[in-house]
């Protein structure tokens, strides 16, 4: 299954362009609705006239989500504006940014394949013998951790998987504070001219 996130942002646009993206963010819900695709409104960012948003962003999930492409880039809303009757300015821009989420690996210790092997101390001492040092490789991700923190295998082996655990936690706050930031420059970006649609409706 399919999950993205969209965002419709006015690019710091006067209240004609705030507009659009509230039409917007209604005709994409609609057609995401007809399609039977489950689609939910994250969040609204209201703009100074009531009707309109600075910048919408929604989540979609479905086995298909092709029907968003007519919508990804710079959107022209054709109209005469609403909120001042004699301006002669007609062209508003909105644009509309969306991210195919990526799950990170999930974590599952029945997917950690352990090596054991000899511990070694200072200098290339033998610490002992036996193979007590763990090494656990989490197989989805790639991401491992060695322990030979003490004489037992089966401690190491314990605390192998507490601390790869952190580390795959850790990976995936990483990833989702990367996604993050690429949602605010969104938030902030709009490409004017050669929009991917072109809708002439009365606003």
């Amino acid at each position: 299954m399919e999950h993205i996130t969209i965002q419709i942002t006015s690019g710091h646009g006067p209240a004609e362009c705030c507009k659009v993206v509230a039409r917007v963010q209604e005709m994409i819900l609609k057609q995401a609705k007809k399609l039977k695709i489950q689609i939910e409104v994250l969040e609204n960012i209201s703009g100074e006239l009531n009707g309109t948003l600075l910048s919408a962003t929604l989540s979609a999930r479905g086995e298909n989500l092709s029907f968003i492409k007519e919508w990804e880039g710079s959107v022209l809303w054709v109209s005469q504006s609403p909120y001042r009757k004699f301006h002669k300015r007609k062209n508003w821009f909105v644009s509309v940014a969306v991210m195919h989420e990526t799950e990170g690996p999930q974590w599952n210790p029945k997917e950690i394949f352990f090596e054991t092997l000899r511990a070694s101390g200072p200098g290339g001492q033998n610490v002992n013998k036996v193979e007590t040092a763990v090494r656990g490789i989490h197989k989805p991700s790639g991401l491992q951790v060695l322990v030979m923190d003490t004489r037992s295998q089966l401690q190491n082996k314990k605390l192998c998987i507490e601390r790869l655990e952190a580390k795959i936690m850790s990976w995936q706050t990483d990833h989702r504070i990367a996604q993050q930031k690429d949602q605010w420059i969104n938030h902030s970006l709009l490409e004017r001219g050669n929009p991917v649609k072109v809708i002439t409706e009365k606003l």
